[in-house]
């Protein structure tokens, strides 16, 4: 059994990007699972395939094996491999252990929190293999929670459900990151109960001192416990009133001073610039406006907003802290973006760092939708 694409989809795997979709599938199996993709006699690779899905086919490795089921398997003990030093020097910390296309693992993520493991699969050629998965999992946590109620998985006909897979999955693992420790709700909480990606931005915090920061977009107040270490008045911001008690919760865990407001962001923001305050330091870190190419335009000028009344509030000097994480506002727009915030607030700014995903969310250069989040550091003057 074998999966014939066209030359258009031929071009996509040769150049080594992972996905082909289904109109450039000219024929395949009927059930969904893991076969080769060929273009006419010529192998391309070995990947996930699901003949309903538009997101058809995504490749996982692109030379021959024996054994398509080890071959996939490889790819995790692989990804493993590369953080068990991170574990072993941070038992405590909060570390993904399989990014998905990114560790060449189409539909998988499993994070690492405090000992207990989570993960999410998306993909249905993953559903049948979980039992080896899990099995591979066990020497590096106490227990792994099936966090499998991501709407994607709808998309290939597979049912949403939280469960175990070994071990006793505690309501709420206690997580070190830095300087500070914060509580991840592991069956209830977003994604796979936190946001792993902004780990070693959020550390970046603890370096700075000042009287007055604001987290704009604070989740769980992530950013904002780090900078209630150096500053005297820390305010985090969030639509989400659940989310500002876990903010609460965290800032008691830490016996820390910082104050909650559940507010709209941008309404927010705007009484602030009336009422003429100011800040040392503005950390913004918004959900995805643009979930897909149709929502760019809208959330550009979303991006644009919300970081023009940022810049305004800072004083000369300030740092503004800024990221997005969706992957159709490229990072060349991203900058674009805050270059024309800059300009129409009439304020100069320096590029202090340019960053963006922690090492354990790496990016594949052939396959540009691994590189989403974009974080700068910048100096207002």
């Amino acid at each position: 059994m074998r999966i014939l694409v066209n030359e258009r989809g031929a071009q996509r795997l040769l150049s080594r990007h992972l996905w082909v979709f289904r109109r450039d599938v000219l024929s395949g199996p009927e059930e969904p699972g893991l076969y080769p993709v060929y273009w006419g006699k010529r192998f391309l690779a070995l990947a996930l395939f699901h003949p309903e899905s538009d997101l058809s086919v995504r490749a996982y490795r692109f030379r021959p094996a024996k054994d398509l089921e080890e071959a996939l398997l490889e790819n995790l003990n692989r990804a493993l491999a590369r953080r068990l030093p991170a574990l072993e020097r941070e038992p405590e910390g909060g570390f993904r252990l399989a990014h998905a296309e990114g560790d060449f693992l189409p539909g998988l993520v499993v994070d690492y929190y405090a000992g207990h493991l989570v993960l999410q699969a998306t993909a249905h050629a993953w559903e049948g293999l979980l039992p080896q998965v899990a099995e591979g999992l066990k020497p590096l946590g106490q227990s792994l929670l099936a966090k499998n109620d991501a709407k994607a998985r709808e998309l290939e006909g597979l049912p949403l459900y939280v469960r175990p897979l070994f071990g006793q999955v505690p309501p709420a693992a206690t997580v070190k990151e830095g300087q500070i420790r914060y509580r991840v709700d592991l069956t209830g909480g977003q994604k796979t109960g936190a946001y792993l990606d902004q780990r070693d931005n959020r550390i970046l915090m603890e370096r700075f001192r000042g009287e007055r920061a604001l987290d704009v977009f604070s989740y769980a107040g992530g950013f904002g416990l780090h900078l209630a270490l150096g500053f005297q008045e820390v305010i985090s911001v969030d639509s989400s009133r659940e989310a500002l008690r876990q903010a609460e919760e965290n800032v008691r865990l830490n016996e820390l001073s910082l104050k909650t407001v559940e507010a709209n962001a941008f309404d927010y923001l705007r009484a602030l610039e009336k009422a003429g305050e100011r800040f040392d330091l503005i950390v913004l870190d918004p959900p995805a406006f643009a979930k897909g190419k149709k929502d760019r335009e809208r959330a550009y000028r979303a991006y644009k907003e919300v970081n023009l009344r940022a810049i305004k509030l800072l004083k000369e000097g300030g740092l503004l802290a800024t990221s997005s994480c969706s992957h159709h506002l490229t990072e060349p727009l991203f900058y674009q973006m805050l270059t024309e915030a800059a300009q129409d607030a009439h304020r100069s700014l320096r590029v202090v760092e340019k960053r963006g995903q922690g090492w354990d969310h790496p990016i594949l250069l052939n396959h540009p939708e691994t590189h989403y989040l974009k974080f700068a550091l910048l100096e207002v003057l």
